[in-house]
């Protein structure tokens, strides 16, 4: 389960995003294939879900589509089109959501083989390019595959890599509201090993790690980060 928290409703172009983060974080990786989930499940509070209710199933196809030409864009491999239904969860509030994913294999009929199928149809695609990448590092290198975790006051935002930004705009990947706090304030980047470090994006307030000023560090557990006069805690997911 993942979730994301705003002062106002969730918007579908947001939902959208991070439908495609979410079948990124998820890949599974065979001997020449990565697979992503097929089914995703959008939970909502009552009142965001009640907004699309009306256009729940013209709403639900359309992120459908996103995700089918997010997988053909990044040469994922789909054992069927991908399925996206909403729901909504008590416990959440105005602006909130969850995406839990799965993968989820097709019934077949007796005796059929898979095949290449058209748009909407099971698809089979070739190996990624980052599977391809991978293969050429040297052999003692290993890929660490991490979340950011950023807690503020009563929030915990789940951030994937390779990178994320924090700011007030709407378009940061963790939205910070606070008037000291650039539009763009700031990114951070995972490194192959697994590790993170922020990096201020030429803010106006600065960014401190533990009470020091830096134009870049590298993060640890614990780490108290201020951007303006907000603090955050920052925390890593394996």
């Amino acid at each position: 389960m993942f979730s994301r928290a705003f002062s106002s409703g969730v918007q579908p172009v947001e939902i959208a995003r991070k439908l495609a983060k979410e079948m990124d974080a998820h890949k599974t990786a065979s001997v020449s294939r990565v697979y992503v989930p097929n089914e995703y499940t959008v939970w909502l509070a009552a009142d965001d879900y009640g907004r699309f209710k009306d256009y729940e199933t013209s709403l639900a196809q359309e992120l459908s589509a996103h995700l089918l030409e997010h997988a053909r864009r990044n040469e994922y491999d789909l054992l069927t089109r991908p399925v996206v239904g909403l729901d909504q969860d008590e416990r959440l509030r105005l602006g909130e959501f969850g995406i839990q994913t799965r993968l989820v294999r097709p019934p077949q009929r007796q005796g059929a083989e898979p095949s290449q199928g058209e748009q909407g149809h099971t698809m089979v695609y070739s190996a990624t390019q980052a599977e391809k990448a991978k293969s050429k590092r040297r052999p003692d290198t290993a890929y660490v595959d991490t979340r950011a975790i950023v807690s503020v006051d009563d929030r915990r935002y789940v951030l994937d890599g390779p990178s994320a930004t924090l700011g007030r705009s709407k378009e940061c990947d963790c939205v910070l509201e606070d008037p000291n706090i650039s539009r763009k304030h700031a990114e951070l980047r995972r490194s192959g090993q697994g590790d993170w470090q922020v990096v201020d994006l030429g803010s106006t307030n600065g960014v401190k790690v533990n009470g020091r000023r830096v134009s870049s560090a590298r993060l640890s557990p614990g780490d108290e980060v201020t951007l303006g006069t907000l603090v955050f805690s920052f925390d890593i997911e394996q």
